[in-house]
């Protein structure tokens, strides 16, 4: 049995070899769309699978526009939309920028930033240079990066969906000691959106942060589903157990992603990847089968066990 972290690695030597080629069979599945779910505070939809692209946005300078470009083509060839980002290096976001203006792209997705400066003026310079940056004059989504300076920023965020310049507005958190300060904010206000980390592996959101969101009506994007890589690692000498089959999985981040994916409570699961196979696969990963609620005990079972 070959583990998930030997198949991505097999993938990226694939794919240098032979290109997209090699993933063919999978990638006529991607005529199947992936699954929509609603934003409750307007109904709008959005596809299940997203891409956190600050993997991708951070290798520009390195490898060029190319490779994010077919990650991105990849996700809305599969009818995904969503694309997280926040610009931190003015080239790389550039490239960025760049490539999100493509005519095949501009309208095909759905855009987010985020805002991580300390005090007001910095924030408001912020979300305007990522306007320039994206070449946008509007936003899908503007979010508080990991409620950095929170109160200060909640108004700005409030002012500028009021004025047409942001969709949707949110915060973010991505790890368990902001999960009480976000859970006090979900109690005073009501953001569109909170993204929050969840995994197979850090599943402590499923218990409050979660359920609350769905309880507010407040959508709910998902970061972290492989731990920011060290889930592979973890992973590298660990045989996918036969049963994962049962639900049509067949890789370690499948493994994840269909466990997050079974939750119905949350809108949509961000992917970061710099390869446009590995967000194929992923993307499939919403395809299928869906673990039962026995199958996911035996899962938590299985994963907290290596």
């Amino acid at each position: 049995m070959v583990s998930g972290q030997q198949t991505r690695r097999q993938f990226l030597n694939s794919t240098s070899a032979i290109g997209l080629a090699a993933l063919a069979p999978q990638l006529t599945l991607a005529q199947s769309r992936l699954p929509q779910r609603t934003i409750p505070s307007t109904g709008e939809s959005l596809p299940v699978i997203g891409l956190g692209s600050s993997k991708g946005v951070s290798e520009i300078a390195e490898r060029g526009t190319g490779p994010l470009t077919e990650v991105l083509r990849t996700l809305v060839a599969h009818g995904g939309r969503l694309v997280d980002t926040w610009p931190r290096d003015p080239a790389n976001d550039a490239g960025f920028g760049s490539i999100i203006n493509l005519p095949d792209l501009r309208d095909a997705l759905f855009i987010t930033s985020k805002i991580d400066q300390t005090g007001r003026a910095a924030g408001i310079r912020q979300f305007e240079e990522t306007l320039r940056i994206y070449g946008r004059e509007q936003l899908d989504l503007i979010q508080i990066f990991s409620l950095t300076d929170l109160d200060t920023h909640w108004p700005s965020l409030r002012d500028w969906k009021e004025r047409g310049l942001a969709r949707y507005i949110g915060v973010t958190v991505s790890e368990e000691r902001l999960y009480e300060p976000l859970e006090e904010f979900l109690g005073r206000e009501s953001p569109d959106f909170i993204q929050v980390n969840y995994s197979i592996t850090e599943r402590n959101a499923e218990n409050r942060i979660i359920p609350m969101a769905a309880d507010r009506g407040i959508a709910v994007v998902i970061n972290r589903p492989f731990m920011n890589g060290s889930y592979f690692r973890r992973l590298a000498d660990v045989a996918l157990p036969e049963w994962a089959a049962e639900f049509d999985c067949s890789s370690w981040a499948q493994f994840s992603l269909k466990y997050i994916l079974a939750n119905t409570a949350l809108t949509c699961v961000l992917t970061e990847t710099s390869n446009p196979v590995h967000m194929a696969e992923n993307a499939m990963a919403a395809l299928g089968g869906v673990p039962s609620s026995a199958h996911r005990a035996q899962m938590r079972r299985y994963i907290d066990s290596v």
